[in-house]
Protein backbone atom coordinates (compact mmCIF):
# COMPACT_ATOMS: atom_id res chain seq x y z
CA UNK A 1 0.00 0.00 0.00
CA UNK A 2 1.28 3.43 -0.92
CA UNK A 3 1.76 5.75 2.04
CA UNK A 4 1.87 9.53 2.26
CA UNK A 5 3.81 11.90 4.50
CA UNK A 6 2.58 15.22 3.17
CA UNK A 7 -0.37 16.92 1.52
CA UNK A 8 1.70 17.63 -1.59
CA UNK A 9 1.82 13.91 -2.39
CA UNK A 10 -1.98 13.64 -2.61
CA UNK A 11 -4.57 14.39 -5.26
CA UNK A 12 -7.45 16.79 -4.59
CA UNK A 13 -9.92 14.03 -3.72
CA UNK A 14 -7.59 12.51 -1.13
CA UNK A 15 -6.86 15.92 0.39
CA UNK A 16 -10.59 16.52 0.77
CA UNK A 17 -11.13 13.11 2.36
CA UNK A 18 -8.28 13.50 4.86
CA UNK A 19 -9.50 16.99 5.74
CA UNK A 20 -13.01 15.66 6.40
CA UNK A 21 -11.62 12.81 8.51
CA UNK A 22 -9.75 15.28 10.71
CA UNK A 23 -12.78 17.54 11.08
CA UNK A 24 -14.96 14.60 12.12
CA UNK A 25 -12.39 13.36 14.62
CA UNK A 26 -11.98 16.81 16.14
CA UNK A 27 -15.76 17.05 16.51
CA UNK A 28 -15.95 13.69 18.25
CA UNK A 29 -13.16 14.48 20.70
CA UNK A 30 -14.56 17.87 21.73
CA UNK A 31 -18.13 16.57 21.84
CA UNK A 32 -17.04 13.78 24.18
CA UNK A 33 -15.20 16.21 26.46
CA UNK A 34 -18.25 18.48 26.65
CA UNK A 35 -20.64 15.60 27.26
CA UNK A 36 -18.59 14.06 30.05
CA UNK A 37 -17.89 17.49 31.52
CA UNK A 38 -21.59 18.26 31.75
CA UNK A 39 -22.17 14.87 33.33
CA UNK A 40 -19.80 15.46 36.25
CA UNK A 41 -22.68 16.92 38.26
CA UNK A 42 -24.27 13.45 38.39
CA UNK A 43 -21.22 11.42 39.45
CA UNK A 44 -21.91 10.01 42.93
CA UNK A 45 -18.50 9.02 44.30
CA UNK A 46 -14.95 10.32 44.45
CA UNK A 47 -13.49 7.28 42.65
CA UNK A 48 -15.78 7.89 39.66
CA UNK A 49 -15.20 11.65 39.78
CA UNK A 50 -11.48 10.99 39.49
CA UNK A 51 -12.05 8.67 36.56
CA UNK A 52 -14.40 11.03 34.72
CA UNK A 53 -12.18 14.09 35.19
CA UNK A 54 -9.22 12.09 33.93
CA UNK A 55 -11.30 10.95 30.97
CA UNK A 56 -12.29 14.55 30.15
CA UNK A 57 -8.66 15.62 30.27
CA UNK A 58 -7.75 12.76 27.94
CA UNK A 59 -10.46 13.74 25.44
CA UNK A 60 -9.21 17.35 25.48
CA UNK A 61 -5.65 16.17 24.86
CA UNK A 62 -6.88 14.12 21.91
CA UNK A 63 -8.76 17.15 20.59
CA UNK A 64 -5.61 19.23 20.85
CA UNK A 65 -3.45 16.81 18.85
CA UNK A 66 -6.07 16.66 16.09
CA UNK A 67 -6.30 20.47 16.04
CA UNK A 68 -2.54 20.67 15.63
CA UNK A 69 -2.49 18.04 12.90
CA UNK A 70 -5.26 19.86 11.01
CA UNK A 71 -3.33 23.12 11.22
CA UNK A 72 -0.21 21.50 9.78
CA UNK A 73 -2.19 19.84 6.99
CA UNK A 74 -4.44 22.73 5.93
CA UNK A 75 -2.77 25.86 7.29
CA UNK A 76 -6.08 26.71 9.01
CA UNK A 77 -7.65 26.11 12.38
CA UNK A 78 -10.38 23.49 12.65
CA UNK A 79 -11.97 25.05 15.74
CA UNK A 80 -14.59 27.25 14.00
CA UNK A 81 -15.70 24.26 11.94
CA UNK A 82 -16.04 22.09 15.05
CA UNK A 83 -17.98 24.77 16.89
CA UNK A 84 -20.31 25.23 13.92
CA UNK A 85 -20.94 21.50 13.73
CA UNK A 86 -21.57 21.29 17.47
CA UNK A 87 -24.07 24.13 17.14
CA UNK A 88 -25.81 22.36 14.26
CA UNK A 89 -25.54 18.83 15.69
CA UNK A 90 -25.04 19.13 19.46
CA UNK A 91 -24.18 15.97 21.33
CA UNK A 92 -26.83 14.69 23.75
CA UNK A 93 -26.06 15.40 27.42
CA UNK A 94 -26.68 12.66 29.97
CA UNK A 95 -29.09 13.69 32.72
CA UNK A 96 -28.21 11.13 35.41
CA UNK A 97 -25.36 8.94 36.62
CA UNK A 98 -26.96 5.91 34.99
CA UNK A 99 -27.28 7.67 31.63
CA UNK A 100 -23.73 8.99 31.89
CA UNK A 101 -22.48 5.45 32.44
CA UNK A 102 -24.48 4.29 29.40
CA UNK A 103 -22.94 7.10 27.35
CA UNK A 104 -19.45 6.25 28.54
CA UNK A 105 -20.04 2.65 27.53
CA UNK A 106 -21.62 3.08 24.10
CA UNK A 107 -20.33 6.42 22.78
CA UNK A 108 -16.82 5.61 23.90
CA UNK A 109 -16.96 2.04 22.57
CA UNK A 110 -18.28 3.20 19.21
CA UNK A 111 -15.47 5.72 18.96
CA UNK A 112 -12.92 3.04 19.75
CA UNK A 113 -14.15 0.76 16.95
CA UNK A 114 -14.25 3.72 14.56
CA UNK A 115 -10.64 4.64 15.34
CA UNK A 116 -9.39 1.11 14.78
CA UNK A 117 -10.39 1.40 11.11
CA UNK A 118 -7.67 4.05 10.71
CA UNK A 119 -4.79 2.33 12.51
CA UNK A 120 -3.22 1.44 9.16
CA UNK A 121 -4.07 4.75 7.49
CA UNK A 122 -1.97 5.52 4.42
CA UNK A 123 -1.50 9.12 5.60
CA UNK A 124 1.22 8.44 8.15
CA UNK A 125 0.81 11.50 10.43
CA UNK A 126 -2.87 10.58 10.86
CA UNK A 127 -1.98 6.96 11.56
CA UNK A 128 0.48 8.07 14.25
CA UNK A 129 -2.15 10.18 16.01
CA UNK A 130 -4.78 7.44 15.81
CA UNK A 131 -2.39 4.85 17.23
CA UNK A 132 -1.74 7.16 20.19
CA UNK A 133 -5.46 7.71 20.83
CA UNK A 134 -6.30 4.00 20.51
CA UNK A 135 -3.59 3.06 22.99
CA UNK A 136 -4.93 5.54 25.54
CA UNK A 137 -8.59 4.71 24.94
CA UNK A 138 -7.93 0.99 25.37
CA UNK A 139 -7.18 1.53 29.04
CA UNK A 140 -10.80 2.23 29.97
CA UNK A 141 -12.87 0.44 27.34
CA UNK A 142 -14.52 -1.99 29.75
CA UNK A 143 -15.27 0.33 32.65
CA UNK A 144 -18.48 1.95 31.39
CA UNK A 145 -19.82 -1.45 30.42
CA UNK A 146 -19.18 -2.86 33.90
CA UNK A 147 -20.84 0.12 35.59
CA UNK A 148 -23.93 -0.19 33.38
CA UNK A 149 -24.20 -3.94 34.00
CA UNK A 150 -23.97 -3.49 37.75
CA UNK A 151 -26.51 -0.67 37.78
CA UNK A 152 -28.94 -2.66 35.63
CA UNK A 153 -28.62 -5.69 37.89
CA UNK A 154 -29.50 -3.54 40.89
CA UNK A 155 -33.06 -3.43 39.52
CA UNK A 156 -33.28 0.33 40.12
CA UNK A 157 -33.35 1.43 36.50
CA UNK A 158 -35.90 -0.82 34.81
CA UNK A 159 -38.05 2.11 33.71
CA UNK A 160 -35.25 3.99 31.91
CA UNK A 161 -32.59 1.49 30.89
CA UNK A 162 -33.98 0.67 27.43
CA UNK A 163 -34.62 4.33 26.61
CA UNK A 164 -31.08 5.34 27.49
CA UNK A 165 -29.64 2.33 25.71
CA UNK A 166 -31.51 3.31 22.52
CA UNK A 167 -30.20 6.89 22.72
CA UNK A 168 -26.56 6.01 23.21
CA UNK A 169 -26.57 2.95 20.98
CA UNK A 170 -27.57 5.29 18.16
CA UNK A 171 -24.76 7.69 19.07
CA UNK A 172 -22.26 4.84 19.10
CA UNK A 173 -23.42 3.61 15.69
CA UNK A 174 -23.28 7.10 14.20
CA UNK A 175 -19.55 7.08 14.91
CA UNK A 176 -19.00 4.96 11.80
CA UNK A 177 -20.78 7.13 9.26
CA UNK A 178 -23.27 5.94 6.67
CA UNK A 179 -22.58 2.49 5.23
CA UNK A 180 -22.01 1.61 1.58
CA UNK A 181 -21.25 5.11 0.32
CA UNK A 182 -18.92 6.35 -2.38
CA UNK A 183 -16.93 8.10 0.35
CA UNK A 184 -16.37 4.76 2.08
CA UNK A 185 -15.22 3.13 -1.12
CA UNK A 186 -12.87 5.97 -1.97
CA UNK A 187 -11.28 6.04 1.50
CA UNK A 188 -10.76 2.26 1.41
CA UNK A 189 -9.27 2.37 -2.10
CA UNK A 190 -6.78 5.04 -1.03
CA UNK A 191 -5.81 3.11 2.10
CA UNK A 192 -7.18 5.71 4.49
CA UNK A 193 -9.47 3.22 6.25
CA UNK A 194 -9.76 -0.54 6.19
CA UNK A 195 -13.43 -1.48 5.80
CA UNK A 196 -16.90 -0.20 4.99
CA UNK A 197 -18.85 1.34 7.86
CA UNK A 198 -21.47 -1.41 7.73
CA UNK A 199 -18.90 -4.10 8.51
CA UNK A 200 -17.61 -2.11 11.47
CA UNK A 201 -21.18 -1.66 12.72
CA UNK A 202 -21.52 -5.45 12.89
CA UNK A 203 -18.30 -5.76 14.90
CA UNK A 204 -19.52 -3.11 17.33
CA UNK A 205 -22.91 -4.79 17.70
CA UNK A 206 -21.30 -8.18 18.33
CA UNK A 207 -18.91 -6.63 20.85
CA UNK A 208 -21.72 -5.29 23.04
CA UNK A 209 -24.07 -8.29 22.79
CA UNK A 210 -22.83 -9.87 26.06
CA UNK A 211 -23.56 -6.62 27.89
CA UNK A 212 -27.00 -6.33 26.25
CA UNK A 213 -27.83 -9.80 27.56
CA UNK A 214 -26.45 -9.05 31.03
CA UNK A 215 -28.52 -5.87 31.28
CA UNK A 216 -31.76 -7.41 30.04
CA UNK A 217 -31.86 -5.05 27.07
CA UNK A 218 -32.88 -5.46 23.44
CA UNK A 219 -31.51 -3.90 20.29
CA UNK A 220 -33.95 -1.31 18.94
CA UNK A 221 -35.35 -1.32 15.43
CA UNK A 222 -32.84 0.89 13.59
CA UNK A 223 -35.58 2.68 11.63
CA UNK A 224 -37.43 3.50 14.85
CA UNK A 225 -34.43 5.46 16.14
CA UNK A 226 -33.52 7.03 12.80
CA UNK A 227 -30.47 4.89 12.18
CA UNK A 228 -29.29 3.74 8.75
CA UNK A 229 -27.70 0.30 8.80
CA UNK A 230 -26.86 -2.22 6.06
CA UNK A 231 -29.45 -4.80 5.16
CA UNK A 232 -28.92 -8.00 7.06
CA UNK A 233 -27.10 -6.53 10.03
CA UNK A 234 -27.32 -9.31 12.61
CA UNK A 235 -28.76 -8.28 15.98
CA UNK A 236 -29.43 -11.85 17.15
CA UNK A 237 -28.16 -12.66 20.65
CA UNK A 238 -28.08 -16.39 19.98
CA UNK A 239 -24.76 -17.97 20.87
CA UNK A 240 -23.66 -15.15 23.19
CA UNK A 241 -23.37 -15.36 26.97
CA UNK A 242 -24.12 -12.51 29.40
CA UNK A 243 -21.12 -10.44 30.42
CA UNK A 244 -20.07 -10.81 34.07
CA UNK A 245 -20.77 -8.23 36.76
CA UNK A 246 -18.01 -6.54 38.73
CA UNK A 247 -20.20 -6.05 41.83
CA UNK A 248 -18.41 -2.76 42.44
CA UNK A 249 -20.41 0.01 40.90
CA UNK A 250 -23.98 -0.19 42.27
CA UNK A 251 -25.21 3.03 43.85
Amino acid sequence: MKTYDAREQMDAEMIATVTQMMESQAYRELAAAQMFGYGLQFVPELKWLKFMTWHITEEMEHYEVVVRMYKRFTGETVEPKVQARLAKKPIDFAQSWFELAMAQFLYDRGGFWQLKEYDQCSYLPYREIIEKIIKEEAGHQGLGERIVIDLCRSGNFEDVKQLHFNTWFKQGMLSFGRPNTEGNRSAIAKGLKKRDSGIVMQDFVNDIKPAVLACGLAFPDPKAIGLEVPAGLNFSLEGFAPAPSSSAAVV
